[in-house]
């Protein structure tokens, strides 16, 4: 969710709010009391925006962060960045736990609640169709990781007495190991993800994710979302569990359950509108 839309209007309605968007939801199932509990990316409050039968979730926020050339800098600066993220996913995961919610592309701002309105209309048809297609579902995320080759006992030998020729022996049975090992990684990720998919409703394959930002010393084999009915996410997590059991020199990791993210195609994030 890096991606940066912004929804603008005719000049006249340049001084207009600037709203931030969020999800959108049925409007007979706006979560009116989840609302209540939660606060926007600019710690403000949000409220539905009906339309069309349909509601999106929003707030006003500031145009010296949220305004379209202010936004575009402030997406540069990644501390900002993972703030903003961090209370979208709140707003989203709040809304979703009452209600089935679309998840809007992260800093969609519209001007006013015409801007809004114009965002319901534009995408209304995958809006609905999304919405029927999601109802009563959940994403779930599992990461596999491949532990490191464990460290190389030293040499009994002193150094001086090994020869060029071992060296490169050694260092080539070393290197044929570890290529051997992760290839063995990889080949449990197919099993496991193999296994997932066909338990569940859908699956996205996403980039393995970078060491030097996930702050995990272990190699990210697998990063994938699986899309099922909630009621069956109890019997899930315990299917991953075993796995985790299975498959020897892995680590799963499971997070959720989500609104569904990464099912949703980007429904209604196209710009719409002038």
């Amino acid at each position: 969710m890096t991606h940066a839309t912004t929804h603008a209007t005719e000049a006249a309605e340049a001084t207009g709010t600037l709203e931030y968007a969020y999800a959108v939801v049925r409007e007979a199932d706006t979560p009116r009391t989840a609302l209540e509990r939660v606060r926007g990316v600019a710690g403000e409050p949000v409220r539905a925006v009906r339309h069309l039968g349909l509601a999106v979730l929003a707030g006003p926020v500031p145009a010296a962060d949220f305004d379209e050339g202010p936004l575009r800098a402030r997406l540069e600066d990644l501390t900002w960045l993972e703030g903003v993220a961090r209370a979208h996913q709140q707003v989203v995961d709040t809304a979703g736990a009452d209600a089935c919610v679309i998840p809007v592309r992260m800093a969609t701002v519209c001007r006013g609640e015409e801007g809004l309105r114009r965002l319901l209309a534009s995408g209304q048809d995958r809006f609905i169709a999304a919405l029927d297609r999601l109802e009563g579902r959940v994403e779930w995320g599992v990461k596999v990781y491949a532990a490191p080759a464990p460290a190389q006992e030293p040499s009994a030998e002193p150094s001086a007495a090994v020869s060029g020729r071992d060296y490169l022996r050694r260092r080539g049975a070393q290197r044929r190991a570890s290529e051997q090992r992760w290839g063995h990684s990889e080949e449990g990720a197919r099993r496991v993800h193999e296994t997932l998919t066909a338990l569940t409703e859908g699956a996205r394959l996403h980039p393995p994710q970078d060491v030097r930002l996930s702050g995990e010393a272990d190699r990210n084999v697998l990063n994938a979302a699986y899309l099922l009915p909630r009621e069956e996410s109890e019997a899930f997590a315990e299917r991953v569990g075993q796995l985790a059991g299975r498959e020897s020199g892995l680590r799963l990791e499971l997070t959720g359950p989500w609104a569904p993210y990464s099912f949703v195609a980007a429904e209604g994030n196209e710009r719409s509108g002038p």
